[in-house]
């Protein structure tokens, strides 16, 4: 057996490489996890006490030159495993980690609960996957409400009763159920609805609901929280509000401010009025009061909703939400400075 060390400790010396791959096969065969050395230390425990020493000196020896070898190999042929002194130092700095970006989703979102909290309103969550009580029957759609069809809805095909919230005015029936007044409360969150995706809409999007409930709160009490909103997010100080219809608030109301006419995208956005629709507002039904469990002889209220992917087209000047979804890094990279 120690002949056979000694043919390969010459095997070993008569060795050149020409490529960095030769140096690795070599590398593998005498190195490896089924190489050459490997199993001459496996035989080394067979091997009688007396030629113990001899043997074992041996192949110290043929393992140190194969290792050699390699050294020697590497550096001929510039292996990347003797890097430049200059790569080699670990005391310099590391390459610039780009800073990341909130989605202007996640910006205009922080910035509506920093407005309303201002006025003390606070923030309330809730699932997305919603029953039909919450976000129908509760908020003065009963079952067969041709109001219904206003909304096309996302039902789970296990059962009917369960679906994916058309709204987060849910939110708003769970926050009634579980405290009582005055009730004064934001809740942003993401909602589905069964429509086509085009530029201007999607099967799913974000909103910012409001909601405050007290003794003697009237419609003006609704304007001002409105016309504070405003000129906070947008630095506009004119608003209207048209007549509507949700199936939830009575009297409803559509607002719009006056966004102006200065410059092209002015008129392009506001198809030349000036004006511009923002959201939905109204007076909460006394029949939602009443399924909430509050007595509308004594409080009253009022709701508002809003896009959130709306107002950051706006803000942003952004043309088609589905830029949103689309996870384009450079559409974030944008934002870098954003608040």
């Amino acid at each position: 057996m120690i002949n056979q060390i000694r043919k390969y400790t010459e095997e070993v010396s008569a060795f050149t490489a020409q490529t960095a791959e030769e140096i690795e096969q070599f590398r593998i065969r005498f190195l490896g996890k089924k190489g050459i050395l490997n199993d001459l230390f496996e035989h080394f425990k067979t091997i009688p006490p007396a030629e113990k020493k001899e043997f074992g000196k041996v192949l110290n020896e043929l393992k140190s030159q194969v290792q050699e070898k390699i050294k020697e190999g590497n550096n001929q042929l510039g292996s990347t495993t003797n890097r430049p002194e200059s790569q080699s130092d670990l005391s310099r700095p590391g390459y610039p980690v780009p800073l990341g970006a909130r989605h202007p989703i996640s910006l205009v979102r922080n910035q509506i609960i920093e407005v309303f909290s201002r006025v003390g309103f606070n923030v309330s969550e809730g699932p997305e996957i919603e029953d039909d009580w919450h976000n129908f029957t509760a908020l003065n759609l009963p079952e067969y409400h041709p109001a219904r069809d206003m909304q096309d809805t996302f039902f789970l095909q296990t059962n009917p009763d369960i679906l994916l919230r058309t709204h987060t005015s849910s939110v708003q029936v769970r926050y009634m159920e579980n405290n009582k007044p005055p009730i004064r409360t934001i809740s942003p969150g993401r909602v589905y609805r069964n429509e086509d995706i085009s530029a201007r809409s999607h099967c799913l999007f974000h909103q910012v609901e409001g909601l405050y409930i007290d003794k003697d709160v009237s419609f003006a009490d609704l304007k001002q929280t409105l016309l504070y909103f405003t000129k906070e997010m947008f630095g506009k100080s004119k608003i209207r509000l048209r007549p509507s219809y949700f199936p939830f608030t009575e009297p409803s109301a559509e607002v719009d401010i006056y966004w102006g006419l200065k410059t092209e995208t002015d008129y392009r956005i506001t198809k030349g009025t000036g004006w511009l629709e923002i959201m939905g507002c109204g007076m909460v039904d006394p029949n939602v009061l009443e399924n909430c469990k509050i007595d509308p002889t004594v409080y009253s209220g009022f709701a508002f909703g809003m896009g959130i992917e709306r107002i950051a087209m706006l803000l942003y000047q952004i043309g088609d939400i589905r830029m949103f979804y689309e996870n384009d890094v450079r559409m974030l990279e944008q934002f870098k400075s954003a608040w």
